[in-house]
């Protein structure tokens, strides 16, 4: 694989993360799904307790029903996983295209991620039924953040094995 190609890696991950914000909430919208194939009921006993505001609206099995509860944590869920995934990748692009130095590379790749969560956001203000919330790129941030410990951690395990060598 030629150095550069592994910049197709982040730039096409991005391009699914956009398409995915180009949709409206209701081609998103999973509750259908979770209420065809899986009887959640159980759940309102266990977290029927659980109330929060998040972007000026109350989280609470009682306000969204189970499904709109349990879709809600698969959705915030999603920002911190897809934004984990593409710092992870822009590391990967800078340490095999240019050899950046780690520390270089791990402070470019959580500063594009979040560039990058910022302009999602921006972007979501155009797509109907959506709107930009600064509580989804600091869910995205935090994804970023988890790939930043994550880099750190393999790393210093990779080091452990070879100082064992």
């Amino acid at each position: 694989m030629k150095k550069y190609t592994y910049w197709l890696l982040p730039i096409g991950w991005m391009g699914i993360i956009f398409y995915s914000s180009h949709q409206p909430y209701e081609k998103q919208d999973i509750k259908p799904f979770l209420s065809d194939k899986f009887d959640l009921s159980f759940l309102e006993p266990l977290l029927g307790w659980i109330a929060f505001n998040y972007h000026h609206s109350v989280v609470s099995i009682e306000s969204r029903g189970v499904n709109g509860f349990i879709e809600f944590f698969l959705r915030k869920g999603a920002h911190v996983t897809v934004f984990f995934i593409l710092c992870l990748l822009f590391y990967l692009a800078w340490r095999k295209s240019i050899s950046l130095p780690i520390k270089k590379a791990i402070t470019l790749s959580f500063l594009l991620t979040i560039a990058y969560a910022i302009l999602d956001e921006f972007h979501q203000g155009f797509t109907p039924n959506r709107t930009p919330y600064a509580g989804d790129v600091a869910l995205d941030g935090f994804g970023a953040f988890l790939a930043v410990v994550f880099i750190i951690v393999l790393r210093k395990i990779k080091l452990r094995i070879t100082d064992k060598k």
